[in-house]
């Protein structure tokens, strides 16, 4: 095999290598039309954003690993919830941080058992259940939260924004995160009957493998780091709202397919995650800076994710 074969085909086995590569030539590019100047604070500063993008993407992709159809669109609605009872619970003080993380992680860790259980007893295909159920949680924020803007406690906000030599404190904890996720994948029971219920949910089950506890798991997981993100997110934005989550619900999905995950469920990407992320936020920065608004960035993350996703179907067909 020739050297350039042997490229290509180590490209192919790692398709979260595109991710890095689009995010280094959009960096790159955004760095020229600056002058030349900026370099390292655009990387931190996607850096610190792409945080939370992969944290959300996280649960996400554990989801749609489990194959075609799972997909989990209550998220943005889970972290504006999630944000509002952080911060109530927290109430400005200190001494109750740990109270309210647990309280946001536990709010979304339920919204992702309600979500499977309407896949599971009503029969409901996830699209629609999470969907569904997105509007009754925005409707449960709106009252629980009544439009408060509350302030997180102070200790809490300067840890989120924290920098040691500019990099974010809270962006190496989530590479800690990814790690973990990467290795429970990988190493772990769980993780690889995840993978396998998305290869083939039949076979799996001749197997023997717990398909519903599996699923169940994977979603509640799922909503657990939504819910976790929410707190994070209000204290990185100086306090709770019920449409911090928003944009999330296209930019989950697009970090999780452009990441290398399959859409077909059995194969997730880990590290491509944050090289989706990273470029996404890349491109946002690009366009903001030529002014141009938030519906050329939707419009170019959605022809981005169709391109991934024609070209790994092209492959799968060549295979």
């Amino acid at each position: 095999m020739s050297t350039q074969a042997a490229v290509l085909l180590r490209f192919r086995n790692r398709p979260w290598i595109w991710s890095f590569l689009g995010a280094i030539l959009v960096w790159a590019l955004a760095v020229v039309l600056a002058g030349g100047h900026g370099a390292w604070p655009v990387f931190t500063t996607a850096l610190a954003f792409s945080a939370f993008t992969v944290l959300v993407g996280l649960g996400q992709m554990f989801v749609i690993t489990l194959g075609p159809g799972n997909i989990d669109l209550s998220l943005p609605a889970n972290i504006g919830l999630a944000s509002a009872v952080a911060m109530k619970v927290m109430d400005g003080a200190d001494s109750r941080i740990a109270l309210g993380l647990i309280a946001a992680i536990g709010a979304g860790l339920a919204i992702g058992v309600v979500n499977y259980l309407l896949i599971r007893l009503l029969r409901i295909p996830p699209l629609i259940a999470t969907l569904s159920s997105s509007f009754v949680i925005r409707s449960v924020g709106i009252s629980y939260g009544r439009g408060l803007q509350i302030k997180p406690p102070q200790a809490f906000a300067d840890f989120v924004l924290a920098r040691v030599g500019g990099i974010s404190i809270l962006a190496a904890l989530v590479v800690l995160v990814s790690v973990l996720a990467g290795v429970v994948l990988a190493r772990t029971i769980y993780g690889r009957s995840v993978l396998a219920v998305g290869q083939n949910i039949r076979a799996a089950r001749l197997a023997g493998l717990p398909v519903r506890r599996v699923r169940l798991v994977t979603y509640a997981l799922c909503g657990a780091l939504g819910g976790l993100s929410g707190a994070l997110l209000a204290g990185f934005t100086g306090g709770s709202s019920l449409d911090v989550g928003a944009e999330y619900l296209l930019t989950s999905i697009a970090v999780v397919v452009i990441g290398g995950t399959s859409v077909t469920g059995g194969m997730a990407n880990v590290p491509g995650l944050w090289g989706a992320a990273f470029m996404l936020f890349m491109i946002a920065t690009l366009l903001n800076s030529s002014g141009l608004g938030v519906g050329v960035r939707d419009l170019m993350t959605g022809l981005i994710i169709i391109a991934v996703i024609t070209l790994a179907g092209g492959r799968r067909q060549l295979r």
